[in-house]
């Protein structure tokens, strides 16, 4: 069976769980062989041999802090020469606290763009030689739905997807005539880690069950339900493959068309 990725190279930051790992699975199901890095060793291991196991590609894993300038150029020279190229690049990284506007401090701001932005701003300027010398290639990077529609309680989160939607957009255009294509891809309530911690932190505010609040904020998709990270990981898998020759500079939500905006 001839498979959709065969013989290219994916690059996923923060693919230990979540939405970087479904993505990194759906990419190597359709044989392309992936680099995932995490901040946990141990858990970069155990993705590494979960994919493994369902796809018989071995992943590079590599242990990698995206807010760090030296472990970014590591992180995609170890993958260059491995694997001698990369012509997909996923952009994920864990999304900063929740918090209100005065209670947050500069130390705050200050890790969250760096975690959020400036990791987006070093990996695409350390990937995009190779993708010139080769011809082209496609980014993706994960934001949020607050990048249409603001989340309350979430003023970091809101600014720096937004800054990354920005980035995209612009790079978009410096970078098409190299065929390089860029998009922003903001997930809605997709059933991760990263949400129930959300939902928990909402219930205990709210002094209510997480299972009511999630009722409260299903009412408010039109599917009626949260999404799978297997869901979000199609439309990464589009995005990032060949069959998208034409589509750049966009944002799409995966978002069973929660946002209230066109």
């Amino acid at each position: 069976m001839n498979q959709l990725l065969q013989g290219q190279v994916a690059l996923i930051t923060a693919a230990s769980k979540g939405l970087g790992f479904a993505t990194a699975l759906r990419l190597a199901e359709e044989g392309a062989r992936v680099a995932i890095c995490s901040r946990d060793e141990s858990r970069i291991q155990e993705a590494v041999q979960k994919i493994q196991e369902k796809t018989g590609q071995t992943p590079l894993g590599l242990q990698v802090d995206v807010s760090n300038k030296e472990d970014v150029e590591k992180m995609v020279r170890k993958t260059i020469d491995y694997f001698g190229r990369i012509d997909m690049l996923m952009l994920n990284a864990g999304g900063p606290p929740a918090g209100n506007f005065m209670d947050l401090k500069d130390e705050d701001w200050e890790k969250a763009f760096a975690t959020n932005v400036m990791s987006v701003v070093r990996i695409i300027k350390e990937v995009v030689p190779s993708m010139r010398k080769q011809g082209g290639g496609r980014v993706v990077a994960i934001a949020s739905s607050s990048v249409r529609e603001p989340i309350p309680g979430l003023v970091l989160s809101n600014v720096m997807r937004t800054g990354v939607a920005g980035l995209m957009k612009t790079l978009s255009m410096e970078l098409g005539p190299d065929g390089i294509l860029l998009n922003t891809l903001c997930p809605g309530r997709i059933a991760t880690d990263r949400l129930d911690e959300l939902d928990q932190g909402a219930a205990a505010k709210l002094e209510v069950s997480m299972e009511e609040v999630r009722d409260e904020i299903t009412k408010g998709i039109p599917l009626g339900r949260y999404g799978k990270p297997e869901e979000f990981a199609e439309a990464a898998l589009f995005l990032l493959s060949p069959r998208n020759s034409y589509i750049t500079g966009t944002v799409l939500m995966v978002d069973g068309g929660k946002v209230n905006a066109l």
